[in-house]
């Protein structure tokens, strides 16, 4: 990140950065629940480049809005790598949208388990027809666990920008 970026809010960052480079983006979230979505939208401009926020708490609306298959959530669940992989596409492409960040993870404090504990979160960020996928262990509270799911999902989505559409236009 340049040097003046940093002073800046890292929402204010990615929306400046995705209306330079004239893409659009769509949020697919679970276990946030809005959260990125809204710190996207309270800054100015945002309507420019964001698509649409999808908050899909339940496996029907995973299914539904994301097309993330039955088979998947079946047999991976909902926190898993496949699922947010399915999450971030489905996003996507539904949306026509060149950029897709998906968050699916257990916030707490109840809900986990010694293979998927509280603090579990998933991360993907679609971009020319590849998804990254990060895995994270947060520790804290509910919010703080959504807090930084949120973040986390913030600087993967920088990343993923800068890797695939390159710091220069």
């Amino acid at each position: 990140m340049e040097k003046k970026d940093k002073e800046k809010k890292l929402e204010e960052v990615l929306i400046k950065l995705l209306r330079k480079k004239e893409l659009s983006l769509v949020t697919a979230e679970s276990c946030t629940g809005g959260m990125l979505t809204s710190r996207l939208v309270s800054v100015p401009g945002a309507s420019e480049v964001l698509k649409a926020g999808l908050v899909t708490y339940s496996n029907k609306a995973k299914r539904k809005y994301l097309d993330v298959k039955k088979d998947t959530l079946k047999k991976y669940g909902a926190v898993s790598k496949q699922t947010v992989k399915e999450m971030a596409k489905g996003a996507a492409i539904g949306n026509d949208s060149d950029i897709a960040v998906s968050i699916t993870g257990i916030a707490g404090p109840d809900g986990g388990n010694e293979e998927k504990p509280v603090g579990l979160v998933y991360i993907g960020c679609y971009a020319k027809d590849h998804v990254t996928i990060k895995e994270y262990k947060f520790k804290g509270s509910r919010q703080e666990i959504r807090e930084a799911a949120t973040q986390a999902a913030m600087e993967l989505m920088y990343a993923c920008v800068l890797d695939n559409y390159g710091k220069n236009k």
